[in-house]
């Protein structure tokens, strides 16, 4: 991404190719180009996803009879490369908006109002977890593209060889732990990785609805509490670092060094790469485990489609979306890539119904957890990933480390919530 301070897409992003984040800069001048027959796409997926979308790209512009110029742009960039070129009138016609983006943008102006178009009118088919972060202040701004969540990927074998269930609990994956030790489990210390935890135990960081900080209530503490207890019964292994943390984990897992960790559909391509993975069918995925069985919970992850306010090439723009979103071009993703659909007739597929990927993570999309769809949502993170490493270090208890967390909230994020 960075979707949030988010690993994966910090790591992601670093695979970017030279000729990707060159395609960004040289985006800057003049990308929309006032040319009303023309797309300009910036795709922010990563190496392994680009091809794949340019190709479905090239054939909806032919069948729409327009052009289209695909860059691929680097993730860590995307964002504030976005803001700088729209806001001077420039940028792609069509950008892929990590979730998190989309009310944000909203707010400033600087995507369209699809409310009244077309493609506002196609919704009863896309997933309501998928639906929520293309919305902002009751109107439509975005189109989802792919959405996500973490869930558990674990080693068949090691677990079969230890006499292990997949756990559905925090207390079974501890469990593990006195079969497996510190090889049981990662604790990936970054803080869009501690919320499978906080929501695990019912926590969250704000309530919308009410205008009101909670990553400091009881919940939230006590999820954050279990991650630590893991690490303190020796059950789980971390990276103290953050900033190595999720490569530590993804080369312990692809490894064979461990037997479970978090993390989303994103991961599974480079993991089946791996000696461990060689055989897929070692790869097992589940729904994150939770304080009690089917309780555990990942956020809502994913990318919309958003058309730039003051493009000239709306009309084909929205041609555009309605291709690339098709039910069609979304089996096309999920069977070559692996990644979620968002349309739920996709699912029932044949070709879908087969990759396993999907298959293994459409439990954990039922019982994912949205997150705050409001401007500031991206800013969560940055404070809550300080919070977490020391509580994950043992500098500072769970308690104290949170409540420092929701001072940050109140006094640089969201000033106008309560504080419980």
């Amino acid at each position: 991404m960075r979707r949030t301070p988010l690993a994966k897409n910090l790591i992601r992003a670093a695979a970017l190719t030279a000729a990707g984040a060159l395609a960004l800069t040289g985006c800057g001048g003049g990308s929309g180009g006032g040319n009303a027959g023309k797309v300009v796409f910036w795709d922010t997926s990563g190496p392994n996803e680009h091809p794949v979308f340019k190709k479905l790209a090239d054939g909806c512009a032919t069948k729409g009879g327009y052009q289209v110029q695909s860059e691929q742009v680097a993730f860590d960039q995307a964002r504030s490369n976005y803001k700088t070129n729209a806001q001077g009138g420039q940028g792609p016609d069509v950008f892929r908006a990590e979730v998190a983006w989309v009310s944000e943008f909203a707010k400033n102006g600087l995507i369209q109002d699809l409310t009244a178009t077309d493609l506002a009118k196609d919704g009863a088919d896309f997933l309501d977890v998928a639906v929520g972060s293309t919305k902002y202040d009751g109107k439509t701004y975005a189109v989802p593209q792919v959405t996500d969540t973490l869930g558990l990927l674990y080693n068949k074998k090691m677990l079969a060889d230890a006499g292990i269930q997949p756990p559905k609990t925090w207390d079974e994956v501890k469990a593990a732990g006195a079969k497996l030790g510190e090889k049981a489990f990662f604790v990936n210390n970054d803080a869009y990785y501690a919320l499978p935890f906080i929501y695990g135990d019912g926590g969250d960081l704000v309530d919308t609805a009410s205008k009101k900080i909670t990553v400091n209530a009881a919940a939230s503490v006590k999820g954050v509490e279990t991650a630590k207890s893991l690490l303190d019964a020796k059950a789980a292994q971390t990276a103290q670092d953050p900033s190595n943390s999720y490569n530590n984990m993804k080369a312990a897992f692809s490894g064979g060094q461990v037997a479970m960790i978090i993390d989303g559909p994103w991961a599974v391509v480079d993991i089946l790469k791996s000696d461990a993975f060689k055989d897929a069918s070692n790869l097992g995925i589940a729904a994150v485990p939770g304080a009690s069985a089917g309780k555990g919970s990942g956020p809502v992850g994913g990318h919309n489609y958003v058309i730039r306010q003051g493009t000239k090439a709306k009309d084909n723009s929205i041609k555009f979306i309605q291709c690339m979103s098709s039910a069609e071009s979304q089996a096309t993703v999920a069977k070559e890539l692996g990644l979620l659909p968002t349309r739920k007739a996709v699912y029932d597929t044949a070709d879908v119904k087969s990759q396993a990927v999907v298959t293994g993570f459409s439990e954990a999309i039922k019982s994912a957890h949205a997150r705050a769809w409001i401007p500031e949502g991206g800013q969560l993170f940055d404070p809550l990933k300080i919070g977490y490493a020391d509580v994950l270090s043992g500098k500072k208890t769970a308690k104290v480390a949170l409540d420092e967390v929701a001072k940050t909230y109140k006094d640089q994020v969201v000033k106008e919530y309560s504080q419980g």
